[in-house]
């Protein structure tokens, strides 16, 4: 947010987005911030200013920091329609950065809009679904929906990441239980048993085959694969409650999210109660309260809640209740050839939505030191700084001779937070140098990159047989109009 003073600031869209964030009516935050419903009315339709002791109230009664009040949701927004403007499609169209700023400010429904009619565009364009033929049929009864997962990381994105009603329940559910951690998993299959009527069975792999948990309504069974560690034992067991006694819970939050296709609709439903699985497995006050007092210490966060480093690496990811919010992270899961299966950020860290990551990410190559957690400090082409560990996990164990699944996890945050991790003890933030990256080789305007793997959609290539330089590619640095 701006300075503040005495300035009167219209804010409405931005003053909105965080009420909702919050989970709060215009008629609880108007208690909270001492003025009327009618007024804060007024503010998110731009017809009454925000006056800078109205955002101080708004950052104290809520605990939020005023910096990412002004930046992050904005900030988001203009790099994915900054990635949008910038293919060939509209090489004919000069839009000004300050316009598409502007949209991402004042229109952010529009620019969801804008980032699902591209995803759809971009679909039917690759051939990678049915897109295509369905937006060619002429039947008006024929209605596109854009790609379920990314629906779903939108809605995601939408919430920061955070849903208070999935807290609340699974730390009711763990007074209930009343256990440590290491108890957690017979604590679980007792309420199975003795609330829902569900008996747990660990199964041999000949037996669930390529299944790792099935539910079996006929005989009220659950049933797991003994390939899976008793982490994810505890958590398909916590999954499962969260499916039976959160369902209301579930509804409610899918409800918020409009209209949606039966396949959006199932996967937020299994994100959700997935989400509600790691708050039980580990609870906000307990879990924030030691990361804190552990400096963010993964390994032995994962020992002290009997979880895995992926999992306390996405928990880290949630922790954002107004008046106890933990570090911003954001975080990556891939493959080792480079596909993105996961992707969440609670602050600004500008993900790519229509391609791969940078190669210069040292998130990559933990495959070659898959036994060492890897640090690294990037800086992207704007000069923002972020902090960054790696680490690659292995997941479930697979018997012989299928491979054994790899992928790597990448966690960061923005360079003002990470004195605070563990892992930058010794450090000299302000004096490491950052490794350039970008956000992907197609939006990336560095020059003599060894790792470009195609060059900016957004420059003239030049193509020259009498030269061979460092970067397989070479472009003008006039941008294409």
């Amino acid at each position: 947010m701006p300075a503040v003073s005495g300035k009167k600031l219209f804010v409405g869209p931005r003053f909105r987005r965080i009420r909702q964030q919050l989970g709060l009516s215009q008629t609880q935050i108007a208690e909270g911030l001492g003025i009327s419903p009618s007024y804060v009315n007024l503010i998110e339709r731009n017809q009454r200013p925000v006056t800078a002791q109205i955002l101080l109230r708004l950052a104290e009664t809520y605990d939020l920091d005023l910096r990412d009040l002004a930046t992050a949701d904005e900030d988001r927004f203009f790099a994915e329609l900054n990635e949008i403007f910038s293919d060939p499609l509209f090489r004919q169209i000069d839009v000004p950065k300050q316009e598409l700023r502007d949209l991402a400010e004042l229109c952010p429904g529009v620019t969801h809009a804008l980032q699902r009619l591209y995803a759809a565009y971009a679909e039917a364009r690759q051939g990678e679904t049915l897109a295509a033929a369905q937006m060619a049929d002429r039947d008006v009864g024929t209605r596109y929906e854009a790609n379920p997962v990314e629906r779903v990381r939108e809605l995601i994105e939408a919430n920061r990441n955070y849903f208070p009603e999935l807290e609340q329940a699974a730390e009711t559910l763990r007074d209930e239980l009343n256990v440590p951690a290491e108890g957690l998993y017979a604590a679980l299959a007792a309420r199975l048993r003795e609330k829902h009527s569900i008996q747990t069975r660990i199964m041999p792999v000949d037996v669930m085959r390529e299944t790792l948990r099935r539910f079996d309504r006929h005989r009220r069974q659950l049933l797991i694969s003994e390939l899976v560690d008793p982490p994810g034992r505890a958590f398909q067991l916590a999954f499962q409650l969260g499916l039976g006694e959160c369902a209301q819970h579930l509804e409610t939050i899918i409800g918020r999210a409009g209209p949606l296709d039966d396949a959006p609709r199932r996967l937020f439903r299994i994100t959700l109660a997935n989400y509600f699985a790691a708050a039980v497995m580990m609870p906000y006050p307990a879990f924030l309260a030691a990361a804190e007092a552990l400096n963010y210490d993964i390994h032995v966060l994962a020992q002290r809640f009997n979880s895995g480093f992926e999992q306390v690496c996405h928990r880290l990811t949630t922790l954002q209740r107004p008046n106890a919010r933990g570090i911003p992270f954001f975080l990556l899961r891939v493959d080792n050839a480079g596909n993105v299966s996961k992707r969440f950020s609670s602050g600004t860290f500008p993900f790519s939505k229509f391609g791969g990551t940078c190669p210069l990410w040292n998130v990559h190559s933990t495959f070659d030191t898959p036994d060492r957690l890897l640090k690294q400090v990037i800086e992207l082409s704007d000069g923002t700084r972020y902090f960054s560990i790696a680490q690659m996990v292995r997941r479930p164990v697979a018997p012989h001779p299928l491979p054994q699944p790899r992928f790597a996890i990448g966690l960061g945050c923005e360079i003002r937070h990470a004195a605070r991790l563990v892992y930058a003890s010794g450090l000299d933030l302000e004096k490491t140098e950052g490794t350039p990256i970008g956000v992907n080789c197609r939006l990336c305007e560095r020059e003599n990159c060894a790792q470009r793997a195609e060059p900016p959609i957004t420059r003239t290539l030049i193509l020259d047989e009498t030269t061979r330089r460092v970067s397989s590619f070479a472009f003008s640095n006039a941008r294409e109009l």
